[in-house]
């Protein structure tokens, strides 16, 4: 009796044990290279787990199953682990959302667990491990020109990946790009990621160039180069062998970080700073450029304000001209013709504005100065353009001010060969004794001039009359005429390559803005292409159009002649009018 009375109590304990599923992780806040070990523990053997997604991470590795039963002192323990192990993708707060299991009928859900991923970590190496491994044979290294430079002193990263010869790599992929926080950057092109060989640790390693970039600091103090971190698959040796004695390789994972980089950026010093300084930063030369000097009434002439040479070409502003009134100033047309290598930027960028004269005279444009920053030297430096003298040598004279001031007193001066022109100094005397316009040589041709220009309305009236009816030859007409309106300042500039491939490629994109209704940000080659052709143009002229427009750049620096310029120039007027009657 007494033996059953034991196995009924036995009993209701195992009733009454209470069923325990729970997660479990390694750790709760890792860098972006660590792995993180996920258990899923139960005091039950439970039916149909049910893994949850892990969004975020990787599955390495998992799940494996693990099942221990004991008894002691008379007490049975039972435990199921099903486990995991992950690799983040990504920074921040990851969730491990909740696993099922079911067991008598009922469902039993874990907790969810909040993970913290931060930057990828240095890993220490374990002392006892002698097998190769990824972890001491695989580094990124982001090598840094300078650490301390000015603001807008052009400095270099280049990220290298070294590893050496006992690995292979099969595959590398981005995990975080780097980011410059406070930079202005650009990316220098890598052709094409050839292995080198090179010295790292005191050691020979292979290494790989993956990333270039050129920065200037925007701001002083302190600043973060985010790290770049990349997930590389690799193939490790072992210690086995085929059939043919070949050695067998594993693979494996591992990911690799630069680091962050601090950089100290120096403020530019106060003392001796211009008042015009506008932030130039390097070495230049400064420019100011009429393509004529001597112009006729009607004309018009381009004032280049240009800067070229090494330094933040294009992170300043360009000095403005001060004109006089009696000269119309249109707004600038920018240009930059820029290089950007590890070295920093280098090039030339200008402003070409267009004045057009209003009255005859001799104009003054005062001098420019443009103030810079000297890397070499760490001083400021300062270059005046001369002064330079417009002669408009015919048209209106200007009663008002002329002068290059724009104060009150000298827009009131008048000059010394204006200030008695009211005074009339020749005189048109009329006789007294005036003769009768009845019967005077002007009256009759007044008469009969109307049955003289007979035969001449009649005449004109047929010409217009076989105009009008020549209905292709009006077409042709008045698309040449809509042709050379776009093409008219070319035709201005075609004596000058530079301007008048410009001019040229503003033509056509305005010639295709005003027929297609379209923006620059539209006018992509696919996109011109497939609009044109569905308005019924044909497909070769499209392409000549398209041709001439990309050759436009080309042209502007490739050496030509006059008969080149006027050749482009009278394909371009065909091409248009082409273009017009088709569509």
């Amino acid at each position: 009796m007494k033996r059953y009375l034991i196995l009924i109590l036995l009993s209701f304990q195992g009733l009454l044990a209470q069923v325990q599923f729970e997660a479990k992780v390694s750790k709760t806040t890792l860098g972006l290279n660590e792995r993180l070990r996920v258990d899923f523990v139960m005091n039950i053997d439970g039916d149909n787990f049910n893994e949850p997604s892990f969004d975020g991470f990787r599955v390495i590795a998992g799940p494996s199953q693990q099942v221990s039963q004991s008894w002691v002192n008379g007490r049975s323990s039972f435990e199921k682990i099903y486990s995991y192990y992950l690799l983040p993708n990504q920074k921040g707060t990851l969730l491990i959302k909740q696993a099922t299991i079911e067991f008598n009928g009922q469902i039993y859900k874990t907790a969810s667990i909040k993970i913290n991923v931060t930057a990828a970590v240095e890993s220490p190496k374990d002392p006892n491990d002698t097998s190769i491994s990824a972890d001491d044979n695989i580094y990124l290294v982001a090598d840094i020109s300078k650490t301390n430079p000015y603001i807008n002193e052009p400095i270099s990263v280049v990220y290298k990946l070294y590893f050496s010869y006992n690995i292979g790599i099969t595959n590398w992929r981005e995990l975080n790009k780097p980011k410059y926080n406070d930079f202005w950057s650009q990316n220098v092109d890598i052709k094409e990621l050839v292995a080198e060989e090179g010295m790292f640790k005191g050691e020979k390693y292979r290494y790989v160039v993956l990333r270039k970039t050129v920065l200037y600091p925007q701001k002083s103090g302190k600043l973060v180069i985010e790290p770049l971190s990349l997930d590389i698959d690799v193939e490790l040796p072992t210690n086995r062998r085929n059939v043919i004695g070949q050695m067998i390789l594993k693979l494996d994972s591992k990911r690799v970080s630069a680091g962050a980089k601090t950089i100290a950026v120096r403020a530019l010093p106060e003392a001796g700073k211009p008042a015009d300084f506008s932030g130039a930063v390097g070495n230049f030369d400064f420019k100011v450029t009429p393509t004529k000097t001597s112009l006729k009434n009607g004309e018009s002439l381009d004032l280049v304000v240009s800067v070229s040479g090494k330094g933040n070409m294009k992170l300043f502003n360009l000095p403005k001209p001060v004109v006089p009134n009696a000269l119309e100033m249109y707004d600038a047309v920018h240009s930059e013709q820029v290089n950007t290598s590890l070295a920093g930027m280098a090039g030339k960028v200008s402003d070409s504005y267009t004045i057009i004269p209003q009255y005859k005279g001799n104009y003054p444009i005062k001098s420019m100065q443009f103030s810079y920053f000297d890397l070499g030297s760490r001083t400021y430096k300062t270059i005046n353009s001369p002064e330079i003298m417009i002669n408009v040598l015919d048209g209106p004279t200007d009663t008002r001010a002329v002068s290059g001031s724009d104060s009150d007193h000298d827009k009131n001066k008048i000059s010394s060969t204006e200030q008695f022109k009211f005074i009339k100094l020749k005189t048109n005397l009329v006789s007294v004794a005036q003769n009768d316009f009845f019967g005077s040589n002007l009256y009759l041709g007044l008469l009969f001039l109307p049955f003289l220009m007979l035969p001449l309305i009649i005449l004109v009236k047929n010409k217009k009359e076989a105009i009008d009816g020549d209905v292709v030859g009006n077409r042709i007409k008045r698309n040449n005429r809509l042709a050379k309106k776009y093409l008219s300042e070319a035709k201005k500039q075609i004596s000058n390559k530079e301007p008048f491939y410009v001019a040229l490629e503003k033509a056509m994109h305005n010639f295709l803005k005003a027929k297609l209704h379209i923006e620059t940000s539209e006018m992509s080659k696919d996109n011109i292409k497939e609009l044109l052709v569905n308005r019924n143009a044909k497909p070769e002229t499209v392409n000549d159009f398209i041709a001439l427009t990309e050759n436009c750049e080309v042209a502007r620096y490739a050496p030509s002649s006059t008969a080149t310029i006027q050749q482009d120039f009278d394909k371009a007027v065909l091409i248009i009018s082409e273009l017009e009657k088709q569509i």
